[in-house]
């Protein structure tokens, strides 16, 4: 009993209260129904389990695709030491977006009739399908880690044969439900607020993921080199700041002009809680980081950038809240704010994601070797300073 009290941390006690209020909620949730689990109502079908657990789930787990674009494809193989960490999270995020959806639905136990009963016509058809076949490549993916962590190099080196094939697959099927995330809000124009309704909104999902990816690509490699004390890859994930910027400049450009294409601009402008949320939203979410990485001492700071990857996740949570919660509210006339047990749910999926990660990570050959911090910030100027040279050429 003493040994086990030991070894109880703080951390520990939390996900072991965490994972008993979700078990609690997933009886209640299973036995019971969605009524007595949730504040859902006819009038507001959709709520945080869609809203958070799939549309931010799967646009959070994007860095895994953007990563082996960057060194697979574009063969920018600096990247390749942060390809391992951002597969992990994105194979466990699709992973944990598929066992939140089981929360969602109905009848959790048709969701294989995808697999048989057919639609071409409808956008979650495609989405369905592209998030079984993208997790699928993921898996493979990230095989070669397993393998390697079981001295399979056979295995190893059979895998390595065909990424570049499933690379290409897998970011080939991103693109398509990223994008198709966003094409199904194209068929509710009279019920979703003007501030979010766009025919361009499969574009903005696209690039906010883009975005996003490489800001949740910081964000691990920050969080993981504090939690296992390893050195963090400042040379890498400063270029991936600076990619950063030309997408939110990218982004914010376009949403500017679709205001004005719409005539919506002046609905920015309107003292409601829509536009005082989409203030939040582009403000700290895109605009602030965008001014912060566009400085060279930010993006090689750790802190600061850290701070703006942050602040960049946490606008693409509110755009995804805003686009399927607050902008629907106005037209259905009905509150909605999920209750404890859909909270507790939600916290629950994304504390076993940590937790899946951190067990991944120590017992697999998840990392490689970093070089020293002072060396890392070194490459940094260095590299800067040649794309300089080559630019003036």
């Amino acid at each position: 009993m003493k040994k086990l009290l030991s070894q109880l941390t703080f951390w520990r006690g939390l996900l072991v209260l965490l994972l008993a209020l979700g078990l609690y909620a997933t009886y209640v949730r299973f036995t019971q129904g969605l009524g007595a689990a949730t504040n859902l109502s006819d009038q507001f079908p959709w709520g945080l389990w869609i809203g958070f657990d799939i549309l931010c789930g799967v646009g959070l787990a994007a860095g895994g695709f953007t990563l082996c674009a960057i060194v697979y494809i574009f063969n920018l193989k600096d990247f390749k030491p942060i390809v391992r960490p951002a597969v992990l999270t994105a194979f466990l995020g699709y992973l944990l977006v598929i066992f939140a959806l089981m929360y969602d639905l109905g009848r959790p136990f048709r969701i294989w009739h995808a697999l048989v009963m057919w639609n071409p016509n409808s956008v979650m058809f495609e989405v369905a399908w592209c998030v079984m076949l993208y997790t699928t490549v993921l898996a493979l993916e990230f095989s070669p880690v397993l393998f390697e962590g079981l001295g399979w190099m056979k295995a190893v080196r059979v895998m390595r044969a065909i990424t570049i094939p499933l690379v290409i697959i897998g970011v080939l099927l991103s693109t398509l439900h990223q994008s198709s995330l966003g094409s199904l809000f194209l068929i509710v124009p009279e019920k979703l607020h003007p501030l979010w309704y766009s025919s361009l909104l499969p574009v903005f999902f696209f690039l906010s993921a883009l975005g996003v990816g490489c800001a949740m690509v910081i964000f691990e490699s920050f969080m993981s080199s504090r939690a296992f004390k390893r050195e963090i890859e400042m040379p890498l994930l400063s270029q991936l700041g600076r990619v950063m910027v030309v997408i939110l400049l990218i982004y914010t450009v376009m949403k500017i002009q679709d205001l004005f294409d719409r005539h919506a601009f002046a609905a920015v402008f309107t003292l409601s809680l829509e536009s005082t949320l989409y203030w939040i939203e582009m403000g700290f979410g895109v605009l602030l980081p965008m001014i912060l990485l566009s400085f060279r001492k930010v993006r090689l700071q750790q802190t600061g950038l850290f701070v703006s990857a942050l602040l960049v996740v946490i606008g693409f949570v509110l755009n995804r809240m805003n686009v399927s919660i607050t902008g629907m509210e106005g037209w259905a006339q009905a509150g909605y704010f999920p209750s404890w047990m859909e909270i507790a749910v939600t916290v629950m999926i994304v504390a076993l994601g940590f937790t899946a990660f951190a067990l991944a990570a120590r017992y697999l050959p998840v990392f490689p070797k970093a070089e020293p911090e002072s060396q890392a910030i070194e490459a940094v100027h260095l590299r800067e300073e040649k794309l300089a040279l080559e630019m003036m050429k």
